[in-house]
């Protein structure tokens, strides 16, 4: 079955190439100059991924859920904090690249699952909480990190930092548990046109008040988006943000894309295919443990642990706060040669997952058998 490539890598590609680094038609000089529209593509991406968020879905999902969820980050954020240790690339460089190694990409997960059509199936159910776990770990990771890429003096200045960005953090969660309904009225709107006025500017607000906190605007849109979720409206807000979401998003990749030198990613291709292997090997056992956790046959548990190989929007989001806080230069290149990868390789694996299927022990993942109907 076929299944079309995911964008964000062309998109990338097409910055890359119509780039000033690169020989031939430059269509901008200098990235800075979409600066304003890649930061709101930021933005939207994080609010749309924080309006996906359902609370509902990982309590209903219970404790082998959190168990899978925890096991994939224990194994995925830690290979990758440690591989970037290993490079010596500096401390704060390995921090950046645990989130860049140890999260996945919603969208195009999200993607493959619709493209196979395997929503249905009952190892989605467990990939799609993956997911949810990832992003709640997203919203303390991005706390924990404003501090570090802002270079904090000294432990206690970097636990001040960290309390400010958890407490305003809780504030915004206080107000997704309790004051949903409230907030619910300000786009409880007729006029659709006054709907996304109004969402956009409760992003654009909440994301420089972050910032005013010290802490990441990326936060203050996936914290907004998670509010806006919990309320009635959430269905219509996803239709309305969509086009919003893919146009900015398109614009974000492609500025990226402006950014890279193709020179400086022949420097990083060793370290690029290191991390895709070990990436390879981290979601295959991540994903293996969890599919015999919940009791899946081979073809679902190759299914688990192949879905959620791609890497995107995030590690993108973390390559473009890295540059902003001055971090190693090599950093960039890295990144957008991973992301490459696999944003393309993560799909062509997940169509093929059934030939890797075949090569898992079948007593170690027995096939489950329907129960019969009840006549």
């Amino acid at each position: 079955m076929r299944i079309g490539l995911p964008t964000i890598p062309l998109f990338m590609l097409a910055g890359i190439l119509f780039g000033p680094h690169t020989p031939g038609i430059a269509l901008f000089d200098d990235p800075t100059d979409l600066k304003l529209l890649s930061a709101l593509g930021l933005v939207f991406l994080l609010f749309y991924l924080g309006l996906e968020f359902h609370t509902d879905d990982l309590v209903a999902g219970g404790g082998r859920l959190l168990l899978s969820g925890g096991l994939y980050l224990l194994l995925n954020v830690g290979g990758g904090l440690a591989f970037g240790f290993a490079l010596g690339w500096g401390g704060r460089e390995a921090f950046v690249l645990a989130g860049v190694i140890g999260i996945s990409s919603s969208a195009i997960v999200t993607k493959i699952l619709m493209d196979l059509g395997r929503l249905g199936n009952p190892e989605s159910k467990l990939i799609l909480g993956i997911i949810v776990v990832e992003d709640v770990f997203l919203a303390l990771y991005l706390a924990l990190l404003q501090p570090i890429l802002g270079d904090a003096h000294g432990f206690g200045e970097a636990a001040a930092e960290f309390g400010k960005a958890l407490a305003f953090l809780l504030v915004l969660v206080i107000a997704a548990r309790y004051g949903a309904r409230w907030i619910g009225k300000l786009v409880d709107l007729k006029d659709d046109e006054l709907v996304v006025v109004t969402f956009v500017g409760l992003a654009v607000l909440t994301a420089g008040i972050a910032e005013e906190f010290g802490v990441s605007d990326a936060i203050g849109a996936f914290m907004v988006g998670l509010i806006l979720g919990a309320t009635r409206h959430a269905p219509r807000i996803r239709q309305l943000v969509h086009p919003l979401r893919d146009a900015f998003g398109a614009i974000f990749f492609f500025a990226f894309g402006l950014s890279i030198d193709p020179g400086d990613l022949a420097s990083v291709a060793l370290p690029v295919l290191a991390a895709v292997l070990l990436t390879v090997v981290l979601n295959m056992s991540a994903g293996l443990l969890a599919g015999r956790l919940h009791g899946f046959g081979r073809t679902a548990s190759a299914n688990v642990a192949l879905t959620v190989l791609s890497r995107g929007e995030f590690a993108l989001v973390l390559a473009s706060m890295a540059a902003a806080a001055g971090l190693d230069a090599r950093l960039a290149p890295f990144i957008a040669g991973y992301v490459l990868v696999l944003a393309v390789a993560g799909p062509l694996a997940a169509t093929r997952s059934e030939h890797i299927a075949r090569l898992l022990p079948a007593r170690l993942f027995p096939e489950r058998r329907p129960e019969p109907s009840p006549s």
